[in-house]
């Protein structure tokens, strides 16, 4: 080629070489400023859990409280001076439980470790005085953490990922909160209604043995009929005290949710469950929506995101993950009859030399790592997926048991109560017939109950399955701690 046009291509080719390393160094200038400036959010990250919770049938409208204040406790005097519905425990549970504020002081210490994560590695300065006769050495050096400043864009942008995983993580444990709120309150109306009818159940029993009593004083029952009625006494008895010891059960397990205590827990209850719905909603394909909207599976999504960008910082320092670089000083003062001063300028690289560690187990351990992270998004998919079909299935038997109940079976008993009490009235039947009826339809009333309750839990079981997280508890889904974090760069 020409001499002369060589030099003509070489010049326009050393200006875009140059132009691009600018561009590079103001890029990584830019983001180690914007790095540097990070700072702790106004709320720890509260709003964004808010977004995404909103909305969700299990919220009831309802919005989480970071910590009590004067006004979130009269709102909950307010909601505990009336009958206590679920959507107004949901709301309790939120301003007040401390599960609540446990969830966001977790989350506002994932945020304090982002912003540390984003923070500009502090210089070090070491100073240092040696003697030797009369002469004296000052030595002082300012270094700084070549490796941190390279690599603290990536460090941010992977503390930012984490942080958005503890936000879903949040969350999940608020829609949690408000599911287990929503099952207490549940059993606990079930249990004190319950009680009730099992009360009357033991009213009818006690009318029987007494009748009984009489009777067999009288000479007209034998020995053996009025024991059949005192046993049908005791078991009523045995009945109503287990639910009586459930309903205090249930309830103290509410006022836990709600984070209640001393004059609070006498608030009062509905006196029944709410009624069934009139027809059952199609939800359409439950098992992508679950794993569309599972905040579980969202969490790790984004927990496999960040675990893949440490992977990718793990091998890019695997070999070298610290170099420092200092300004040295140093002053030497001698007094050997008129006093000297020297003074020595220059600089010192600190970088460690590869002999022995090259790595290879970070690394290994960083794959690793990323692995076992991808290994739990296919699983927590897999379980959104089985899960939504069982609790869709589950919905379905609990609501037709439930209509069945509804529709069928109470229906048929109140019949039969009415015609018992016609042919009683009209002499065609005994009063030991009218009590055998009456505590029969007592039973079936209570067997209607329990199916009401259970369609209640398993529509509750439902929601939490389509958008929060398991219904048994919080997935098995274990975000990488401190320790896990790169190691290059660090502060």
């Amino acid at each position: 080629m020409n001499p002369i046009v060589r030099r003509q291509l070489a010049g326009p080719l050393r200006y875009r070489r140059s132009s691009a390393l600018l561009k590079r160094a103001a890029a990584l200038g830019s983001a180690l400023v914007l790095a540097g400036c990070a700072s702790l959010s106004p709320d720890g990250g509260t709003a964004d859990v808010q977004a995404l919770v909103a909305g969700n049938p299990l919220m009831a409208g309802s919005t989480a409280q970071r910590a009590p204040d004067e006004a979130s406790q009269k709102s909950v005097d307010a909601l505990l001076a009336k009958p206590l519905d679920a959507e107004a425990a949901v709301r309790i549970a939120l301003l007040n439980s401390p599960r609540v504020q446990d969830a966001f002081a977790t989350l506002q210490l994932s945020d304090a470790d982002r912003v540390q994560a984003a923070s500009l590695p502090n210089p070090v300065l070491s100073f240092s005085r040696l003697a030797q006769g009369r002469e004296r050495e000052f030595e002082r050096m300012l270094s700084f953490n070549v490796i941190g400043l390279v690599t603290l864009p990536w460090q941010a942008r992977w503390a930012g990922q984490r942080h958005e995983a503890a936000k879903l993580q949040a969350a999940q444990n608020v829609l949690l909160l408000a599911a287990d709120t929503r099952r207490a309150w549940v059993r606990a109306v079930s249990a004190q209604q319950s009680v009730a009818y099992l009360r009357d159940a033991k009213d009818a029993a006690e009318a029987g043995a007494e009748l009984a009593h009489r009777m067999a004083k009288a000479g007209n029952w034998s020995t053996l009929q009025r024991t059949r009625e005192q046993l049908l006494l005791a078991d009523a008895a045995a009945q109503l005290a287990r639910a009586e010891q459930m309903a205090v059960a249930t309830r103290e397990q509410l006022n836990r949710l709600l984070g209640l205590g001393g004059e609070r827990t006498s608030y009062t209850l509905p006196d029944r469950l709410p009624p069934l719905p009139q027809s059952a909603p199609d939800l359409g394909d439950v098992q992508a929506r679950a794993l569309r909207d599972r905040l579980d599976v969202r969490s790790a999504q984004a927990q496999n995101t960040a675990v893949a960008d440490s992977l990718g910082l793990t091998r890019a320092t695997h070999v070298i993950n610290a170099l420092e670089i200092g300004a040295v000083r140093n002053t030497t003062f001698a007094n050997d009859g008129e006093r000297s001063r020297s003074t020595k300028r220059g600089f010192e690289l600190d970088l460690p030399l590869p002999l022995f560690d090259w790595g290879q187990a970070r690394t290994g351990r960083a794959e690793a790592q990323y692995m076992q992270s991808a290994a739990r998004v296919r699983d927590v998919g897999v379980l959104a997926a089985s899960e939504a079909r069982e609790a869709w299935q589950g919905w379905n038997t609990a609501y037709a048991l439930a209509r069945r109940y509804r529709d069928e079976v109470l229906p048929l008993r109140k019949k039969v109560n009415e015609e018992m009490v016609l042919r009683y009235n009209g002499m065609l039947a005994s009063v030991w017939e009218l009590l055998g009826e009456t505590r029969a339809s007592m039973l079936v009333v209570n067997a209607g109950m329990e199916a009401q309750r259970d369609f209640w839990l398993a529509d509750t079981d439902l929601q939490l399955v389509l958008t929060g997280s398991s219904p048994g508890g919080m997935t098995a889904l274990q975000t990488t701690t401190a320790g896990d974090a790169p190691a290059a760069g660090g502060h």
